[in-house]
């Protein structure tokens, strides 16, 4: 009998620190960076973000995140027998986030890594977890997107600053004999590069070049539209299905403008979007699995329902999955 993967549980984090446009505005006018709550919303419909406490890291978002995910999915932490986390923020340059994960939940032995393709990276990750699954080498997989992106920012670069946010979303993937993942779709294009980066490198005990992220938006809202769109529909034939079968569309939450711009492509109204841009920021590899949660657990996507998760980030990676919950 074929192997297939479904989704049995969901769950998110977001740390304690609560940073509405006002208040950020406020901490940036002291560094003589002039911005405004109607500049930040008008431009990326954000409101507001959270950031993680100076103690806390990827590692420690994910772990909480993944407590309420299991819990969700009555899986004790024992059956897990693979972790992926997607992190462009880890905690170390090595051991991974997703080995560091591993021991706080108390896990011993199974497979562990790390998935970087930045805000794709929950895409990506899903996609390798539902690849093992499906060959038999998993049964149980926690798949996580974690970040702490304010460590990062650059705080004198409004084009930047104001767009990021720190959480931690996951998912237990188990296998199934009824088809959840029905398709998935991954690009890259390496000549893309320069236009959203952190292009900073640990040599000889210091940081060569800046440790600071650096974007191109226009560059980037020009390709990502495009890319979403062509990933949506390359995902939707590969499942025999169209737009019109779709229940819901759960978009890397980088710009409302964005997001926007992908329903409008699709077809789709905005009531068939989940959007949590406006409360989050972009948690990059974090937003996905966070959005999927809050739309599971406000009651809104139901078991049954047809969703198309897809993001777009640095790399320039881009990627979706057509999912049956």
């Amino acid at each position: 009998m074929p192997l297939y993967s479904r989704i049995t549980g969901t769950g998110s984090y977001l740390p304690a620190k609560r940073l509405s446009n006002a208040e950020l505005v406020s901490q940036l006018a002291v560094q003589g960076v002039e911005t405004s709550d109607d500049w930040i919303v008008e431009r990326t419909g954000i409101q507001a973000r959270h950031f993680a406490s100076v103690d806390e890291t990827s590692s420690d978002l994910a772990y909480k995140a993944c407590l309420k995910v299991l819990q969700a999915a009555n899986c004790p932490a024992q059956e897990i027998d693979l972790i992926i986390v997607a992190t462009s923020t880890p905690d170390m340059v090595f051991p991974s986030t997703a080995c560091i994960l591993q021991n706080k939940l108390g896990i011993h032995g199974c497979p562990a890594f790390d998935v970087q393709a930045v805000c794709s990276g929950f895409v990506y990750a899903l996609t390798i977890a539902n690849a093992l699954i499906c060959s038999g080498s998993a049964r149980k997989a926690l798949v996580v997107g974690a970040e702490v992106f304010s460590r990062i920012l650059d705080f004198k670069d409004r084009t930047t600053c104001v767009l990021f946010g720190d959480g931690a979303g996951a998912v237990v993937l188990e296998a199934s004999d009824q088809p959840g993942i029905l398709a998935s779709d991954l690009h890259a294009d390496g000549q893309f590069a320069h236009i959203l980066c952190t292009p900073g490198q640990v040599s000889g005990g210091q940081v060569i070049g800046s440790p600071l992220l650096q974007m191109d938006g226009q560059a980037v809202f020009k390709l990502a539209v495009g890319v979403l769109e062509d990933a949506a529909n390359a995902v939707l034939a590969k499942a025999h299905k169209t737009s019109a079968d779709l229940d819901w569309l759960i978009p890397h939450q980088a710009n409302i403008r964005i997001m926007q711009g992908t329903a409008k492509k699709l077809k789709l109204s905005m009531d068939q979007m989940i959007v949590t841009v406006d409360q989050h920021g972009n948690t990059s590899a974090a937003s996905i699995p966070l959005a999927l949660d809050v739309g599971v657990r406000s009651g809104r996507v139901k078991p049954g329902q047809l969703v198309l998760l897809e993001g777009v980030g640095g790399g320039f990676t881009w990627g979706a999955v057509l999912l049956s919950l």
